[in-house]
């Protein structure tokens, strides 16, 4: 188990989020609990997972089992698409802390707006009671585009904590991150290495060789150096281990830069204002 310190980012209201995760998105449930368990053994203490990941239960006995305690600890899941109406927000919150086996989660969010269904201000008055609850320590929205964030602001009380949205060194997605900003929202990135795709770019690769790390890590600490909370997800053993290890290199502005120039706005998920299943 390592010792190495992850640092914190402070959300709007005081809590702390652990600035790297462990993401499962397509952490199939029957490998779940082993695969966390390995991350929390190399040193992760924030867990991010989704009702529509369908691996909570998973991710609660790696929980369980580790003996780590429950403040230690800074777990994450996300409204399924299908439970935008109020009352099923509700339900759907109270079987998530059940599969999960917890009394609260630090952080609850909106997985996507769907502004065709356009019910996500009503989802939102009901995670502003759970959060009144204590039953998340912090909620907040995933996959929010500026105007759903402006409109959500201005229908209801509480702003979200974070916005989760995908970024990496092709989609930038600067935009985003500046109202973000502007309101005191923390950008937590998914997707933040490209799926992989952008780890044999010539730019990155350089860095990578002049800094003597792999680039998935010179990748993962240009996010971590630009202020977002990111999350990357693994299922191998060495590479879960790898994505740990960026706390101990600092990349030069020059190199931040670079990065960031590489910015070409090519997503690898959908795109916010298209995407409107509910899985029904």
């Amino acid at each position: 188990m390592s010792n190495e310190p992850i640092p914190t980012v402070p959300l709007n209201n005081g809590v702390a989020i652990p600035q790297l995760g462990f993401g499962t998105f397509k952490i199939p449930p029957e490998q779940t609990r082993d695969v966390v368990t390995t991350a929390l053994e190399v040193g992760y203490r924030h867990i991010d997972t989704a009702q529509m990941y369908r691996n909570e239960r998973g991710v609660g006995e790696a929980l369980a089992a580790s003996g780590l305690a429950r403040d230690d600890l800074f777990v994450t899941t996300k409204l399924n698409n299908a439970f935008h109406a109020h009352d099923d927000a509700l339900a759907a919150f109270d079987q998530s802390l059940e599969e999960l086996g917890l009394e609260h989660v630090d952080l609850f969010l909106i997985h996507w707006p769907l502004p065709a269904v356009d019910k996500y201000v009503e989802a939102w008055g009901a995670l502003e009671e759970i959060y009144r609850s204590g039953r998340a320590r912090a909620i907040g929205v995933s996959n929010f585009q500026p105007n759903h964030l402006r409109r959500l602001m201005d229908s209801t009380t509480v702003v979200p904590a974070v916005n989760q949205i995908e970024v990496h060194p092709w989609l930038g997605n600067e935009d985003v991150r500046a109202v973000n900003a502007e309101h005191g929202i923390v950008t937590e990135a998914w997707s933040p290495l490209g799926r992989g795709r952008l780890l044999e770019d010539p730019t990155i690769m350089r860095i990578a060789e002049n800094v003597g790390k792999t680039p998935a890590q010179v990748v993962l600490r240009w996010h971590v150096q630009r202020g977002d909370v990111v999350f990357p997800k693994s299922v191998t053993p060495a590479r879960i281990e790898e994505n740990f290890r960026i706390f101990d290199v600092e990349l030069s502005e020059a190199d931040v830069a670079d990065i960031t120039a590489l910015d070409r706005g090519e997503r690898t998920g959908s795109h916010p204002d298209e995407m409107n299943n509910t899985g029904r």
